[in-house]
This record gives C-alpha cells, sequence and structure tokens, in this order.
C-alpha cells in the first residue's frame, strides 16, 4: 500500500454513493459493451492465466477475460457494482471483490495481468493506484488499461462539468489525465518496460440526437447524475447544462447517430 493512500474514508463513500446512482450496468453494457474485449484481446489474456480487473464496475473486461478460461478476480469500489457483475457473471472463474483501487488487498506480484477497462482512471489519487497496479503484477506481468482521453468526448464531457460541479477536494485529479500519454508515462516510470500508448476511437452509434445522449447520461451516469443533483435548485444553471451538453454531443456527430468517442489503449510489462 503506497503513503498516498490515506484515510479518504468522505470521499470514497462519495465515490461508491456517486456510481450507485442511475444505472452503470445498463451503460456499460449498452456504450461500451464491447471494449472491454478490445482490451482483453489486446493484452493476449489465455486460460490458466491468473488476471485482476481493478475498478472492474459491472464486468465488461472482467467477463471476456473469464471467457478465455483465465482466472479472474474482479474488483472494484462500489458494493452495488460488485453485486451486479456478480448476478450476470454466474458459471464463469470470476472471483468479486469489493477493493479500493489505491490500495488493493492482493499480495505483490500475484498476478499475470492487471487491467482496467476505463474505471482505475476515475479513483482519485493517481499515483497511488498506478503504484498498485504495479505492485499487484508479477515481474514481467502485463498491465492493460483503457482510458478515455482528454482531448476526446468523454474528456471533454468531464470538463464541461466542471464548469457546473463543486470543486473538488484537494490533491484530487481529473480522471481523463490518465488519457494522456505524458502523464501514465511519468506515473508508472522506470518501473515498467514495452510501455505502448495508443490513441483509438470507439464508436457509439447508440444516440439520435444530442437530446436523447443527454437524457440518457442523466439519468445512467453516475458522475452526470451527481452534477445535475448539485445544481437541482438553480433552474437556469440545469439549462444551461443541458445546453452545453446538448452543443458538445451535437459537436460529435450525435444529430448524426453516430459519434467517435477517442481512448488510450495502454499496455505495459511490469519490470
Amino acid at each position: 500500500m503506497t503513503t498516498t493512500a490515506i484515510d479518504d474514508t468522505e470521499l470514497k463513500a462519495r465515490h461508491r454513493a456517486m456510481w450507485a446512482l442511475g444505472d452503470y450496468p445498463a451503460l456499460a453494457h449498452d456504450v461500451i459493451g464491447a471494449l472491454g474485449q478490445e482490451l482483453v484481446d489486446a493484452c493476449g489474456i489465455i486460460a490458466g492465466e491468473r488476471v485482476l480487473d481493478v475498478a472492474a464496475g459491472s464486468g465488461n473486461a472482467s467477463i471476456p477475460a473469464a471467457g478465455t478460461g483465465a482466472e479472474v478476480v474482479a474488483s472494484d469500489l462500489t458494493p452495488a457494482l460488485v453485486e451486479a457483475g456478480r448476478a450476470t457473471s454466474v458459471g464463469l472463474p470470476i472471483t468479486w471483490r469489493v477493493a479500493d483501487a489505491e490500495a488493493l488487498p492482493f499480495s505483490d506480484g500475484e498476478f499475470d495481468h492487471v487491467i482496467s477497462c476505463v474505471g482505475v482512471m476515475f479513483a482519485p489519487h493517481h499515483q497511488a493506484a498506478a503504484d498498485e497496479l504495479i505492485r499487484v503484477a508479477r515481474p514481467g506481468g502485463n498491465i492493460g488499461l483503457v482510458n478515455w482521453t482528454p482531448e476526446g468526448f468523454i474528456g471533454e464531457m468531464f470538463a464541461t462539468m466542471k464548469h457546473f460541479a463543486p470543486p473538488p477536494p484537494a490533491g484530487v485529479q481529473p480522471p481523463p489525465l490518465w488519457g494522456s500519454e505524458a502523464h501514465v508515462g511519468s506515473l508508472f516510470g522506470d518501473r515498467v518496460t514495452e510501455l505502448q500508448l495508443d490513441r483509438r476511437t470507439w464508436r457509439v452509434d447508440l444516440f439520435g440526437s444530442p437530446s436523447e445522449f443527454r437524457d440518457y447520461f442523466k439519468t445512467r451516469y453516475g458522475p452526470t447524475i451527481s452534477v445535475y443533483r448539485s445544481n437541482a435548485e438553480d433552474a437556469e444553471r440545469v439549462a444551461a447544462l443541458d445546453q452545453a451538453l446538448d452543443s458538445l454531443a451535437e459537436r460529435y456527430g450525435a444529430a448524426d447517430g453516430s459519434m467517435e468517442w477517442e481512448y488510450l489503449l495502454v499496455r505495459a510489462t511490469r519490470g
């Protein structure tokens, strides 16, 4: 455990509550369901290997990893997401654990692969989370991540919502920084080798209009719901947030029924 993983009891309680809002399992299935499979394929996970999925949500990477015959541990800070994942993965070789990405309850070098699909990026203290990813991978083992980029749609969505949200506690870093090549490189340093950083795009065809996107996220996605709740008493700010999200979604193609969301695929070997 790193020294950064200090007593964040209140902060972590807020994170648990936020990710339990709405219906993240449905959103993950509808919007990024196959993105976990892309991560598993990119990491080359095979039968018999031991895999840890950090900040696994409801399992969109854990489930395809287990489908290879690997032995998977799926961990997440939010008990409701762990229960949802457990319910949808009956019969697969997955052990579900409630766990903090910044203080993982696993031994040093325990896993052949340590993965996270748009999950660990939301841990508030990036260095602490990165240290844990490296610690629990065996020497010569693999770390594989999918992270939304700051310049892509989700990164811009968080930048948009920031103007309507209360300021974060001191020391909390923006999640999309994990989609910056320089930031990932600084977090891992010389403790990894063969660091590969590839920008890719994820095509989303679910929404037929900007307002359809906005309404979907404001009822299902915890961070968006939380921002709307913080402005609930101010009708003008709610309307302004609606307009800001609509404008962003329109700029990214929602009016035409197809959006491109950029992500960074990270692959590294623990030294």
